[in-house]
């Protein structure tokens, strides 16, 4: 029987089990990708990324991949970053076939900067990475990114919210391609500073894991080129299958499960979906507001 096909990309080895726990092949996970592809590509397709790789599957052997390497195919594109060495190119997903293609190579999650190929070191984004000490719920989780949302919006910036694939969940604000990474960064920090300034026993922006317990830490630091986060539809190498899922911010409540999101449901729950809840986030351009100085 022939190795089936997706976007021009033949799939070697299509029975190869790659989350044992749900017995999801190689093949299901193209297939999987091939589903979002449309909900996806705005999102990810002309950024640099990162890559976790598992050609073994899930419970065995990944890597972090961040360059492009050798053999790399003719369905993903190559750019030398300034500053990041001249040999040392990244990739980036061109359309569906790229989809596919890392799929081949073994890869589990897609993490790309939120910047463009054309100019990656102004960004377009900035994300805010809600993650739980020791002690809390999913449902604190939930109160804070609403804490972000709103604070956010005294300032007069539309944010989206996503799912992690994890315990956590992502604020991401889409933004005029005009300042650097440094200017970006420094933005979040300063967010997550005034919040924990402010509600010094819910939040804080260091990153000691000791004196997380009870606390959200508002990590900032994913605002650089060489700390990404997983992109939006992106499966992660973790038990489970599960997917990092853009939501409307009405549908985040303290019942909402984050498990719930995986490689079988969210294709489910994109075809009754009567809209992109992520519809905006490329139409907005925001500029970054002066905020109270440290």
């Amino acid at each position: 029987m022939a190795d089936p096909e997706f976007h021009g990309v033949r799939l070697s080895h299509p029975d190869k089990v790659i989350y044992p726990e749900q017995g999801i092949t190689k093949q299901a996970l193209a297939e999987y990708y091939n589903a979002v592809a449309d909900w996806m590509l705005p999102h990810v397709v002309n950024r640099p990324i990162s890559l976790v790789r598992c050609p073994a599957g899930r419970a065995k052997k990944c890597f972090f991949q961040r360059h492009a390497g050798s053999g790399v195919p003719p369905q993903l594109g190559q750019v030398p970053v300034e500053g990041f060495g001249e040999s040392e190119a990244f990739l980036f997903i061109k359309d569906s076939g790229g989809l596919i293609a890392l799929v081949q190579m073994g890869v589990l999650e897609i993490h790309p900067w939120g910047s463009r190929v054309d100019n990656p070191m102004k960004p377009d984004r900035i994300v805010f990475d809600l993650d739980p000490g020791e002690g809390l719920a999913f449902a604190d989780v939930v109160k804070a990114a609403k804490d972000v949302r709103r604070f956010l919006e005294s300032v007069d910036l539309v944010s989206f919210v996503k799912t992690t694939g994890g315990k956590g969940l992502h604020i991401v604000v889409p933004i005029a391609r005009r300042y650097g990474w440094a200017d970006v960064k420094g933005f979040a920090k300063r967010v997550g500073e005034l919040m924990a300034s402010k509600s010094p026993e819910k939040y804080l922006t260091r990153i000691s894991i000791a004196e997380r317990r009870g606390k959200i830490f508002i990590d900032y630091l994913r605002n650089d080129p060489t700390s990404t986060a997983v992109g939006p539809y992106s499966t992660r190498a973790r038990e489970g299958a599960p997917v990092a899922t853009p939501l409307a911010w009405e549908e985040l409540t303290p019942r909402l499960n984050p498990k719930a999101f995986d490689i079988r449901s969210v294709p489910k729950r994109l075809a009754k979906l009567k809209r992109d809840p992520w519809a905006e986030m490329g139409k907005l351009a925001q500029k970054l507001p002066s905020l109270p100085k440290g």
